[in-house]
Formats: C-alpha cells, sequence, structure tokens
C-alpha cells in the first residue's frame, strides 16, 4: 500500500474530475440512445432459397415484411418453406445484430467499455 494509504480507504477524487466524468458519461449516453435510434430505423432485407422467400428485418429485430413466391408453396412440402421462412429472418437479424454492434463499438471505442 502506498504511504498514507489505509486499508479500505479508497484515494480521493476531487469533485470536479467526478463531476467531468459524469457529464462524459452522460454525452456517451446520449449518444448511444441516439445511435441506437438510428439503428433502429435502418432495414435489412435478406432471402433463402433463391429468392423464393425474402424476409425484411428492422433495426427493432421485427420481421417488417415477408414475401413468398407462390411457386414455393408445395402443401406436400410445407417443412421445405418454413426452413426458408427461418433461414431468411434468421440472417436478417444477425445482419441487424452485426450493424448494431459496429455502430456502438465506432462510439465506445477508447472508453474501456465492452459492447
Amino acid at each position: 500500500m502506498g504511504r498514507g494509504m489505509r486499508a479500505g480507504k479508497k484515494p480521493k477524487q476531487n469533485k470536479a474530475s467526478m463531476q467531468k466524468q459524469m457529464q462524459q458519461m452522460q454525452a456517451v449516453q446520449k449518444q448511444m440512445e441516439e445511435m441506437q435510434a438510428k439503428i433502429d430505423q435502418q432495414e435489412v432485407t435478406t432471402t433463402a432459397g433463391g429468392g423464393a422467400v425474402s424476409a425484411t428485418i428492422n433495426g427493432k429485430k421485427e420481421i417488417v415484411s415477408l414475401e413468398i413466391k407462390p411457386e414455393v408453396v408445395d402443401p406436400d412440402d410445407v417443412e421445405m418453406l418454413q426452413d426458408l421462412i427461418i433461414a431468411a429472418v434468421n440472417e436478417g437479424i444477425r445482419q441487424i445484430e452485426e450493424i448494431s454492434s459496429n455502430e456502438m463499438s465506432k462510439l465506445t471505442s477508447g472508453l474501456g467499455l465492452p459492447f
């Protein structure tokens, strides 16, 4: 332990330094909220089965639209259609998560904050 330090005591930070840190954190929080609002407005469209199924997912990870070409609707093979829908939706969610992660990491880089 350093000189003048006792077990259980933390070094003192001056009040101005703490206020500055709080202001910086509030500014970063506001930027993160703005960035999330921007991401929420983005949309990605993904396809499966060579374009037989397409899904559009927004930044809130909600399905905005789902298109199925009539020729892939086979009452005897519903499982294939289900698989195509799942593949298209999952890829859209993966892309939105990647966009969100990339944008947030730009904002938080250098701050030592995990995202």
